[in-house]
């Protein structure tokens, strides 16, 4: 059957339903790129346990991937205000909307993993509560009526032209949503390779465009999901975005292959190569963070008696520190023995001081230097 003519002004609602063609399964050149993908993540795994606390990727790797996300979206926020907010929460009436946009996709991730893990499933409420939670918004899927369209970026050629209309229409979304969701799940009757389905599963879910905005970032915290769902992520911390952001050109060109041809082999390939350079990119982060801890843990205790184990690692958990969070490691409550602690950190270059206004933090800048990579 001939694929139904493409309009880019025109809903999508020839939009297919999945699964994509089985013999996707049996591609020569989609087996040989499995098998070097499913190293890169298996080696993320072990890479993964070596640190003393996983939870210190919360606010380094975990925290790139939002950042990186957002600005995808053309959401930016900088580095300072960015490590300054999730050094001091209490400060959230002093953020920047682009701040508050990132620490949402990061809070939104890591409250769909901890969900993920206590309820076994993936699901469309999952799904929906991710997407709430990114938008601080209570709306769901977009209804009937509204006209949603895909346009160019404004650093783009032709900015503003509209490149892609998703599906409208009564029930049509649901649908589409329904279908996508029972591929992910039922692998009786969708036997694919889980990493060819979240390749796939990718595709269709910013092809249906369920929500009024921030899809994108729903879509890429969905695929870490689906990866630590299927046991190939023990956490979600595959820095993804990075891909997307660096070959963004490929990553549109490649989508509208599938869409306009039906051409998913490209597609797959394109982000199983993001996903085995992802690994790579991740695993480079965690060794340098890793040895970098040693170093610092070997030179502090040199030059601090007090220094130990536990307070290398909370120097290491975020790159902005305040006086309270070094007190607390070490049973110190005291603000001017908090200062003091802070002073040695300081004397020794370990740490450095920034002043934001009326504010002190110190500043881990050997850990700012490898994220900024």
């Amino acid at each position: 059957m001939d694929r139904p003519k493409f309009e880019r002004t025109i809903p999508n609602n020839n939009l297919p339903f999945l699964p994509p063609p089985q013999e996707l399964n049996d591609d020569s050149d989609i087996l040989r790129k499995l098998v070097s993908t499913s190293r890169g993540l298996a080696s993320v795994n072990i890479n993964v346990m070596r640190l003393p606390n996983p939870f210190m990727l919360v606010n380094t790797i975990a925290l790139q991937e939002a950042k990186t996300s957002t600005e995808i979206e053309n959401i930016f926020t900088t580095e300072d205000e960015l490590y300054k907010a999730i050094s001091d929460n209490s400060n959230e009436g002093k953020m920047n909307a682009g701040t508050k946009e990132v620490l949402r996709y990061r809070e939104a991730l890591w409250a769909g993993f901890h969900a993920m893990k206590e309820t076994g499933t993936l699901n469309l409420d999952s799904v929906l509560s991710i997407y709430r939670q990114i938008k601080n918004t209570t709306s769901g899927i977009r209804s009937p009526q509204a006209n949603v369209v895909i346009k160019r970026g404004q650093s783009e050629f032709r900015p503003g032209e509209v490149i892609y209309t998703p599906p409208r229409g009564q029930k049509i979304v649901e649908h589409l949503m329904e279908n996508l969701m029972s591929y992910l799940n039922n692998d009786d009757q969708f036997s694919f390779d889980p990493l060819i389905k979240m390749c796939v599963a990718h595709y269709q879910f910013e092809a249906i465009h369920p929500f009024q905005d921030g899809n994108g970032r729903t879509g890429r915290i969905l695929n870490l999901l689906y990866l630590v769902h299927t046991g190939l992520l023990n956490q979600p911390v595959l820095y993804l975005s990075k891909h997307i952001i660096v070959h963004k050109s490929d990553y549109y060109y490649n989508f509208a292959g599938v869409t306009q041809s039906g051409n998913w082999k490209k597609w797959i390939l394109f982000m199983l190569d993001g996903v085995e350079y992802t690994s790579i990119l991740t695993n480079n982060l965690i060794d340098e963070i890793l040895g970098q801890m040693e170093s610092t843990l070997a030179f502090g205790k040199v030059k601090i008696k007090w220094y130990n184990r536990e307070v290398n690692e909370v120097i290491f958990s975020q790159p902005y520190i305040k006086p309270r969070i070094i007190g607390k490691a070490l049973g110190k409550t005291s603000r001017t023995t908090q200062t003091k602690l802070m002073e040695e950190l300081v004397s020794a270059r370990i740490l450095t001081p920034k002043k934001f206004g009326s504010e002190v933090y110190y500043i881990n800048d050997d850990l700012v230097r490898i994220l900024a990579g």
